[in-house]
């Protein structure tokens, strides 16, 4: 167990795979970043897809699953590599930024993930997150994985029991978390909750409107590493935020 020190800032999340500015901006925030992979994957979930912004609009980028069972963890579904899907995801964002300024920059970062031996969703999502925080000098927090925590247990109780493990005394949350989170039981630990407060701050994008719901990846593409002065969201407490 972790000695509490004050203001240290846990974030549970599940691994997303190049995920939206919003998570980067839940890694800045955190002095512990915790993968949640040992938990069930919901099909249709950011853990494996992620939306790309095109020339046509929005795609999406879709890791190929493979003998995948209802029930399965996020860290057991294995992906299907009898389909080439890092050549077809490669050709999908070099054709969606081809005119973007720092473009192959992207494409590097997307091909020393893909360069990694991956079997699971779990994998290849937390090695994009990876070079995307490492990109960014985002690779500050202490990353761990649930599954190595002597935790068990589900839903609030085993979140909370996490963050009091790891001596934190923040716990930092996306807005999903709102549909579920017993808020009293982490007062009672001494844990303040805070959501995320977006600012889905725009940047020169191409292809129409901005939206910020794309890929990270888009942000590197446009931006480089300038790119990091997006990143500042901030939080906001749970009570004011349920309102």
């Amino acid at each position: 167990m972790f000695e509490r020190v004050m203001n240290r800032t846990i974030v549970i999340s599940q691994s997303m795979y190049f995920p939206w500015v919003g998570l980067l901006e839940q890694i800045r925030l955190a002095d512990v970043f915790v993968h949640y992979d040992d938990v069930q994957y919901s099909k249709g979930s950011f853990s494996n897809r992620v939306q790309v912004k095109g020339i046509n609009g929005i795609g999406w980028m879709t890791l190929p699953l493979r003998d995948y069972h209802l029930g399965q963890r996020i860290d057991e579904v294995m992906l299907d590599d009898r389909i080439d899907w890092r050549s077809k995801h490669r050709e999908m964002l070099r054709q969606a930024y081809r005119k973007a300024p720092f473009r192959d920059e992207m494409l590097n970062l997307v091909d020393r993930v893909f360069a990694d031996e991956a079997a699971t969703v779990a994998d290849v999502s937390r090695r994009s997150m990876m070079e995307l925080s490492v990109y960014f000098g985002l690779d500050r927090p202490r990353f761990l994985s649930s599954d190595t925590l002597p935790i068990p247990g589900a839903s609030s109780e085993r979140v909370c029991d996490i963050v009091d493990y790891l001596g934190g005394n923040i716990y930092v949350t996306g807005h999903g978390a709102r549909k579920y989170l017993n808020h009293e039981l982490f007062e009672e630990r001494g844990i303040s909750v805070e959501y995320m407060h977006y600012q889905r701050t725009p940047y020169p994008q191409l292809h129409g409107d901005f939206t910020p719901y794309v890929t990270a990846l888009d942000l590197v593409a446009n931006r480089g590493p300038q790119g990091v002065t997006v990143i500042q969201s901030g939080t906001v407490g749970w009570k004011e935020f349920m309102q």
